[in-house]
């Protein structure tokens, strides 16, 4: 009984982990692959459709697999794209937004809860690199020509996740 209670864990974990690593990997691909690099501000925004998988990993699987997914995927990119002086502050705060969203909607799977994590991943996101550039740059006006790119960036993001969520919640039962 109790080796069989080790060998279930072991294949939670190993569910776990895969899941994980395979959002992470979709993460990076999508950050790196469909991106749109901005003229209008100063630091050379850019908007992607990384925070696709980032916010179906947290919506789908919960606060850790989104959190780990959002610091690792993103992260990752900015070291591997020549934004390694951004690489900390994207682990912080893209893994603080997939916390955040798995957080909200791991036991209230409704649409109000949903766009609540988006809102509140949002809010993390504009925060979180607002104060990263303002330390960065020494200026506090700077960093406002970044906002406008991460409120498309998140907010595209969002609406292609609450659209294609349900359809993967009914074909994930159907493979599991």
């Amino acid at each position: 009984m109790k080796q069989q209670t080790v060998q279930t864990k072991a294949l939670a974990s190993t569910k776990e982990l895969t899941i994980t690593a395979m959002f992470i990997a979709l993460t990076l691909i999508f950050t790196y692959f469909v991106n749109i690099r901005l003229p209008i501000a100063g630091n050379g925004g850019l908007i992607h459709l990384g925070n696709v998988p980032l916010f179906m990993a947290a919506m789908l699987y919960g606060k850790r697999t989104g959190a780990i997914t959002g610091a690792v995927g993103m992260g990752l990119f900015d070291v591997l794209s020549g934004w390694a002086a951004w690489a900390p502050c994207t682990f912080v705060v893209v893994g603080l937004m997939g916390y955040t969203v798995g957080a909200i909607t791991e036991k209230k799977k409704s649409m109000f809860y949903r766009i609540l994590a988006i809102i509140a991943a949002l809010a993390i996101k504009v925060v979180g690199y607002y104060v990263f550039e303002s330390v960065l740059y020494h200026n506090w006006v700077a960093p406002l020509g970044s906002i406008p790119g991460n409120i498309i960036q998140v907010g595209v993001a969002g609406i292609v996740v609450l659209v294609l969520i349900k359809p993967f919640e009914a074909g994930l039962k159907h493979l599991l």
